[in-house]
């Protein structure tokens, strides 16, 4: 099995609180800069704090550099008898194409059968956010959630899907308005067709009642 790759680097509160904001100086400054490229005047009114608003917003943006799965997940691991599918479908999804820095975003379905532990199912959601605040293209994120997924539960397969939309095919370059990219992972059991086509089928099942 491939490792994640995460980052195990590790400060203290106080000197990564300080190094983000001094980074944050340097982030407005390329705000300023660019705004100035592109023609405008970043000392006008309107632009006077976009810079320091467009920093925060990337550092919350990619702030799944910082995250580590296992720290997400904590202890919300249990022991259960049930070796049946676990699914968790229509997880929202935002991240940044790392091509263009334009937003993609959609919908996420994660399965998996346990074997003899469980996972918390509200951590199934912060898996997802942990690469997704990252520059990331599609296919990758579908690859990294399902094998941190199968490394931290060790279950007997696991399965994840995206469906994303794309402003980079929106809103520049082909300017296909309807168009949305579908991707999928399969680890060990769900690469068995009788296993994967019951969890695409029941990903595709419309709620027939809301709760």
């Amino acid at each position: 099995m491939k490792a994640v790759a995460i980052n195990n680097k590790r400060v203290p509160h106080q000197e990564q609180h300080a190094t983000q904001s001094h980074e944050n100086l340097g982030m407005e400054e390329l705000v300023r800069q660019m705004l100035a490229r592109v023609g405008e005047d970043p000392s006008r009114e309107g632009l006077l704090d976009t810079p320091q608003r467009v920093a925060k917003s990337m550092e919350y943006l990619t702030s799944g550099y910082q995250l580590q799965p296992a720290d997400v997940v904590n202890d919300a691991l249990f022991t259960v008898d049930y070796d049946e599918m676990v699914i968790v479908k229509d997880i929202e999804m935002f991240s940044m194409c790392e091509h263009h820095m334009l937003p993609f975003f959609g919908k996420v379905h994660v399965a998996y059968i346990p074997k003899g532990k469980v996972i918390g199912l509200s951590k199934l959601p912060r898996l997802v956010e942990v690469f997704a605040r990252r520059l990331q293209v599609q296919e990758r994120m579908t690859t990294q959630i399902a094998e941190a997924i199968q490394e931290i539960i060790q279950p007997q397969g696991v399965g994840v899907v995206i469906e994303a939309r794309h402003l980079c095919m929106m809103m520049r370059g082909v300017e296909k308005q309807h168009s949305s990219a579908v991707t999928s992972a399969m680890l060990g059991s769900f690469r068995q067709p009788s296993t994967r086509n019951e969890f695409l089928s029941l990903v595709r099942k419309k709620q027939s009642s809301s709760f």
